[in-house]
């Protein structure tokens, strides 16, 4: 996700984990994030100043009393988007709760309106402490949002409950915190990866797809509160917060999608689905012929059309469901969306023109031109395919806001 243009205070407290922070920062600033770094005189103990400083938007606040602004903790607080501490001692914790501003970071949570991400770390005894567990509770009933720690390795070597989430988990938590919410409450379906039609054990009939573009869907999905159920033919990390669920034949794909047809609010099939598969397929490996060369069977494949999912799916559809085809296409890119739109019954079609440098298949981009029902289509240009994602989202909302308007 962008977060160009957001503020957020990431607050680091006096743990071992403190070295997290310094990816978490990281992750942040490389999303277009502005970061202004606080840290505890404790936590100068893990992690030098310098450190997060040439990292962050800012130079680190470690202080009320040296700082050109005589009160920097509101003014920094007022004009956060986000809060964030990672790591949350315990102290922290239990100040912040009481409402004790003895140091610019609780001065600073306690002097703010923006959302606020507490991320606790410490050893399983201090995190099961009953004070603790009660201080967390008071902080979830007035709309902080916890992060619990995860179980694993803590210091010293014990293993427990108490180790900061990982960066990336808690990034992902900062990006749906700070994303529109226009999904709660939805179930969407997306389907990614192209699929791979077996000749023999060995040999495949498949495509050039590779499935992030449905991927950065699912995700964007997940992000915006929706319930998401990614149908996949690739083997990618699974974004946070989504079911995923392996297939790899379009048969096992169209079994899977109308597994969960009824229940979905939006399906979207950004999955290459291959036209066709061979009538017989070989439990063996086509072997060479030694005298000819040629591999028996493999000259002269009896090819059979796959099921059409997108077809079945706008047949099927009903009043409330928004379903979303792709289109990959070499020339006549509009045309060709919009007799597909109509052939199939969908509400969206995402056409891209994959002859074109930068866009399609086994890239990190994509350009695609949106084509829906009583519009004009709209041209989105080459961009990440989170930014594609978006595009996508953004348009799938319009249609239902419509419907309902």
């Amino acid at each position: 996700m962008s977060l160009r243009g957001k503020h957020i205070v990431l607050c680091v407290s006096g743990g071992i984990a403190a070295y997290k922070a310094v990816e978490l920062c990281r992750l942040l600033v490389d999303a277009g994030a502005h970061v202004a770094p606080v840290m505890t005189a404790d936590a100068e103990h893990f992690i030098g100043k310098t450190t997060l400083s040439a990292l962050a938007s800012e130079p680190v606040h470690t202080t009320l009393w040296n700082d050109s602004d005589p009160i920097p903790h509101t003014r920094l607080a007022q004009r956060a988007d986000l809060i964030v501490v990672a790591p949350a001692t315990a102290r922290v914790i239990g100040s912040y709760a009481a409402g004790i501003s003895s140091e610019f970071l609780t001065a600073t949570l306690i002097a703010t309106r923006a959302p606020v991400l507490v991320c606790p770390a410490m050893h399983t005894e201090m995190w099961e402490h009953p004070a603790v567990q009660e201080n967390i509770a008071t902080l979830r009933r007035r709309g902080v949002h916890i992060l619990e720690p995860e179980t694993g390795r803590l210091a010293g070597g014990d293993v427990g409950a108490g180790r900061l989430a990982e960066p990336q988990h808690i990034f992902s938590q900062i990006d749906a915190m700070l994303s529109p919410g226009d999904l709660y409450g939805t179930h969407v379906v997306v389907t990614a990866g192209g699929t791979r039609e077996p000749i023999d054990a060995v040999r495949v009939i498949a495509n050039r797809s590779t499935g992030k573009q449905g991927y950065a869907i699912a995700q964007e999905a997940a992000l915006r509160g929706a319930k998401v159920t990614l149908i996949t033919t690739v083997d990618l990390a699974t974004p946070f917060g989504v079911d995923r669920v392996a297939v790899e034949t379009a048969q096992q794909l169209s079994d899977a999608v109308m597994q969960v047809r009824a229940s979905a609010d939006v399906i979207v099939m950004a999955a290459a689905v291959a036209d066709v598969r061979p009538k017989h397929q070989a439990s063996h490996k086509l072997k060479k012929d030694p005298a000819t060369g040629e591999i028996p069977g493999l000259g002269a494949i009896e090819l059979e059309a796959t099921p059409d999912i997108l077809a079945a799916l706008g047949a099927a559809k009903e009043v409330h469901q928004v379903v979303v085809g792709f289109a990959a296409e070499t020339e006549n890119l509009v045309a060709h969306a919009q007799m597909k739109l109509e052939r199939k019954g969908a509400d969206l079609i995402v056409a891209n023109d994959v002859s074109q440098a930068g866009v399609g298949f086994a890239h990190d981009t994509n350009a695609v031109t949106l084509v829906s029902r009583g519009s004009q289509p709209v041209e989105v240009v080459l961009a990440d395919k989170r930014s594609i994602a978006r595009s996508v989202l953004d348009a799938v909302v319009a249609i239902r806001s419509a419907r309902t308007n």
